[in-house]
């Protein structure tokens, strides 16, 4: 992972300890996570409609060409698909890393931290 410390502070300052959080950056680490440890220690095994929709959020947000070229967000689509073929959990962190660093990249074009609305339809 390329920007581990900036993708740490949003953790630390965006992130709330349950629910979700009031900017767009907080959001993304907290979905990106949130699939992570689903895959990795449930096996997927509580996958649902909030964990589609977590995908769903971090296509809505990274899919920008202002910040990043054809290729990768062609990436992001390939990562995110594979995420949402939740019968065959990702388990290994680099898919999760990379879109992590999007997430970093994202911001740093967007200046954040962004504010948002939050999801009535999200649960998790």
């Amino acid at each position: 992972m390329k920007y581990f410390e900036e993708a740490k502070n949003i953790w630390i300052n965006e992130v709330p300890k349950s629910g979700q959080a009031d900017t767009v950056e907080g959001e993304l680490i907290r979905a990106i996570e949130r699939l992570r440890y689903e895959a990795q220690n449930n096996g997927n095994g509580n996958w649902d409609d909030g964990f589609e929709r977590f995908c769903q959020y971090l296509w809505g947000i990274l899919n920008d060409q202002k910040t990043f070229d054809n290729n990768v967000i062609n990436e992001i689509k390939i990562d995110i698909d594979t995420l949402l073929n939740f019968e065959q959990p990702y388990l290994d962190d680099d898919l999760y890393d990379r879109i992590t660093d999007h997430i970093i990249e994202w911001s740093f074009v967007h200046k954040g931290p962004v504010k948002r609305e939050k999801d009535p339809n999200q649960y998790r």
